[in-house]
């Protein structure tokens, strides 16, 4: 939260255990109506079972599946809610096509902490009217594309003059 705070971005946090979250994102997505949310927590993939694709392989990652579903159904525009989803070494194939704009992991590594809320952060603070360099905003994470991916998205700030 003090990483929203120090680059003035308005955020509500709410700790939540990860089964919990596919039950709460609703209510709670009503209650603060973000642009952005930011759904994450801890992963993992268990690699001994060599089946990346196997969604009982992962710790949470079907939590977090569930999560975006479920935000999904509350706004179904990738345009008018931006989810970023996901933890370290989840499967970002099954997040993108539950809907999320961003997620972690495409090569199922372990992410910074902080890669969710640079991402959020930079959309956040970026022009509505003008599309994110994916690459580029990517880049700034410290994993860059093994550890996070997604979809051309626009920013959600209203930019005016004088600022």
């Amino acid at each position: 939260m003090r990483f929203y705070e120090d680059l003035n971005v308005k955020a509500n946090g709410i700790a939540l255990s990860e089964a919990d979250i596919p039950y709460r994102i609703g209510e709670l997505l009503r209650e603060f109506q973000p642009d952005i949310v930011v759904i994450t927590g801890h992963d993992a993939y268990y690699v001994k079972k060599r089946d990346s694709k196997d969604l009982n392989n992962y710790q949470n990652t079907v939590n977090f599946i569930d999560a975006v579903k479920e935000a999904r159904k509350y706004e179904k525009s990738q345009d008018k809610l931006i989810i970023v989803a996901g933890a370290c070494q989840s499967n970002y194939e099954e997040l993108i096509k539950a809907g999320a704009n961003f997620a972690s992991s495409p090569k199922r590594i372990n992410i910074h902490a902080l890669d969710p809320a640079i991402i959020a952060s930079s959309l956040a603070l970026s022009d509505r009217n003008q599309s994110i360099d994916v690459v580029h905003l990517i880049e700034k994470t410290k994993y860059g594309k093994d550890g996070i991916g997604g979809i051309i998205t626009n920013g959600t700030m209203y930019v005016g003059y004088p600022r």
